[in-house]
């Protein structure tokens, strides 16, 4: 076999999908990790629409869908919705062959073994991807900041970790696992918003509540490295 090309490198969070080239400064596409599927069915008919959503287009289109995402908690529940993303990623996104490029995907510490299986199953029988490694977003955050040693808080948008890690390994037993996170502040916002009187019901509704949650609360963290 020779060389291969760069590996697809995607990220996949609770909240957001990240997906690019690997050797690329940034992402080249970023969008809710999210599929929407219309509501009344026989409302569409001739009006050329499709089955489902994915991203952005679910977003714009969210007063018609119902909206769902396929990963809670930092784990895959829906793994066909799962495999509708990822397949739009490589054509529509990136426009890359999946057979031709290895791939490298993030997942959350302590991902159980069985949802591990299972994206390796559908990364090599449904794309055929040729090669495949598996990381830790919070390993690959440390690298980023250009460590190797450190402790990771990761605060996402549907769990939250502490990681300690040592020499770019994760060490398993000590992290810290709290299932709280950004889009159970958007629920406990709803909450607030329903009980002074304003009715957000459906999942459209919820995700204006979370546009207004990261509007009003940016936050800021400096990296501070050891003398």
């Amino acid at each position: 076999m020779g060389e291969l090309p760069p590996a697809i490198v995607i990220d996949n969070g609770s909240g957001l999908l990240k997906a690019g080239v690997a050797g690329d400064k940034e992402p080249r596409v970023i969008f809710t990790n999210l599929i929407g599927r219309p509501k009344a069915k026989s409302v569409m008919l001739g009006a050329g629409q499709k089955d489902y959503y994915i991203g952005d287009e679910a977003q714009a289109k969210r007063g018609i869908l119902s909206l769902r995402y396929p990963v809670e908690h930092g784990i895959v529940t829906s793994w066909p919705d799962m495999e509708k993303i990822w397949k739009h990623v490589y054509e529509n996104e990136l426009r890359l062959n999946s057979c031709t490029r290895p791939a490298l995907i993030t997942e959350a510490p302590l991902n159980p073994l069985a949802n591990r299986e299972q994206m390796t199953r559908l990364l090599f029988e449904k794309f055929e991807t040729p090669a495949l490694y598996v990381a830790i977003q919070a390993v690959l955050a440390l690298y980023a900041a250009g460590l190797t040693t450190g402790c990771v808080m990761d605060s996402g948008d549907g769990v939250t970790h502490t990681v300690p890690i040592f020499e770019g390994y994760c060490l398993p037993h000590a992290v810290l696992r709290l299932d709280l996170a950004g889009r159970d502040l958007t629920e406990y916002l709803m909450r607030i918003l329903r009980e002074s009187g304003i009715a957000l019901v459906s999942t459209a509704e919820r995700e204006i509540v979370r546009i207004i949650k990261e509007a009003l609360s940016k936050c800021f963290c400096t990296l501070r490295r050891p003398a």
